[in-house]
């Protein structure tokens, strides 16, 4: 008889080695989520007037489960039990031998159990809970008793119904992204002290009280479906390799971003042809950096102060009509690739726009956006950012 109980000792044991070898990763758990289950159920007599340690009890369970957080959870568990047991003492025998009959017990259970996860960021997660059930049980070989409401013996051989009270403790082993292993031991109390088949019980439990009480041991699987957001509970774990959600930072700024007021770009001009010197006229061979082209975090919009740079660039252009150019716009590195490509681009359709009004015409210019690919400052400094968010000039030969 103590094989099972080697068995499934050893199978624990290859379990918890597998379990704790793997990488501790997060991304699996959410702020909530459903799951279902069902598994194979152990039954055995605690405190009654039966014996308690006969073989041949067993039982099944499914169940249907809401996790509301990442601590605490709703379970609805159907289970149908089996317990088989020989009466400890029967017409003034104390211990009754393997001849009389074993008292048969059939019983279909309805939980509603409350739940408790101590550790939810580990593979292997324990938790208590508490709840209640519905009980319909009939019996089979029980003793001759008096009824509590008649003198006249009868067997309790018709299906009961009750109800009884709950307490378990359990731990759930991941094994694969939607699937975890489910091992729980649970202490049930009835209400009544019949539901052995025989009124009274022997010590009334670990509680006390006159109600029968047996125990159960559970050993299934569970998959799990429904999820709800992702969780952040465990990036604490993560330290320094913590995720960035760049996507968020972006849509804040973009919330409370100040739009530019109005800027009067002819007058700039006025200013800059009544007061520049001598503009160099030379196209460089390669690329040219428009030192000062710079845009504030998350605009496509010119500044005021880049104006005379870009007129400068137009006054060339104008003064070289053979030339071609590609304009390159940047970014610096916050936010998502395919975002800062699309912004650079943008930055770049921008500076076109300005050339092509002074005067260049729009087939000697194209545009292209690097997004963060190509910064030419260090990005960890507000300084080296602000730089990095430039547009530079490629001449086409």
């Amino acid at each position: 008889m103590k094989r099972p109980f080697v068995l499934v000792s050893l199978f624990f044991v290859v379990l918890s080695i597998n379990n704790f070898g793997q990488s501790s990763k997060y991304d699996w758990l959410h702020q909530s989520s459903w799951s279902a289950g069902f598994g194979f159920t152990y039954p055995r007599y605690i405190s009654t007037s039966l014996r308690g340690g006969d073989f041949g009890s067993y039982g099944v369970f499914g169940s249907i489960q809401r996790n509301f957080s990442e601590h605490v959870a709703f379970r609805l568990q159907g289970n149908y039990l089996h317990l088989a047991d020989r009466q400890r003492a029967f017409l003034g025998n104390q211990n009754s031998d393997n001849s009389v009959p074993k008292v048969e017990n059939d019983i279909l259970l309805a939980n509603l159990d409350l739940m408790y996860y101590f550790v939810p960021c580990e593979p292997v997660s324990p938790y208590v809970g508490i709840g209640g059930a519905g009980v319909s049980y009939k019996l089979k070989n029980s003793p001759i008793v008096v009824t509590a409401t008649s003198s006249e013996a009868r067997p309790l051989d018709k299906r009961q119904t009750d109800y009884e009270l709950n307490a378990f403790i359990g731990a759930e082993w991941r094994v694969a992204e939607n699937w975890k292993l489910k091992s729980e031991f649970a202490y049930h109390c009835a209400a009544s002290s019949k539901f052995d088949g025989i009124y009274g019980t022997d010590s009334g439990g670990i509680l006390g009280g006159i109600g029968d009480t047996y125990m159960t041991f559970d050993l299934g699987v569970l998959y799990y479906f429904g999820y709800g957001a992702k969780s952040h509970i465990c990036e604490v774990y993560d330290g320094i390799n913590a995720k960035v959600d760049y996507d968020k930072i972006e849509e804040i700024v973009k919330r409370y971003q100040v739009q530019p007021s109005d800027v009067d770009y002819n007058r700039i001009e006025d200013i800059v042809k009544r007061y520049k010197g001598t503009a160099t006229v030379n196209v460089p061979e390669e690329n040219w950096v428009l030192i000062g082209i710079n845009f504030d975090f998350n605009k496509a919009t010119v500044k005021p102060e880049s104006v005379p740079i870009l007129y400068n660039a137009a006054e060339i252009l104008l003064k070289n009509p053979d030339v071609k150019v590609e304009i390159q716009g940047h970014t610096d590195n916050i936010g998502s690739e395919r975002y800062n490509q699309k912004l650079s681009l943008q930055r770049a359709e921008t500076v076109k726009n300005f050339l092509v009004a002074k005067g260049v015409a729009s087939n000697r210019l194209t545009t292209v956006g690097f997004g963060k690919s190509k910064p030419i400052m260090d990005n960890n400094t507000e300084q080296g950012r602000a730089l990095n968010r430039r547009i530079e000039l490629k001449v086409i030969k």
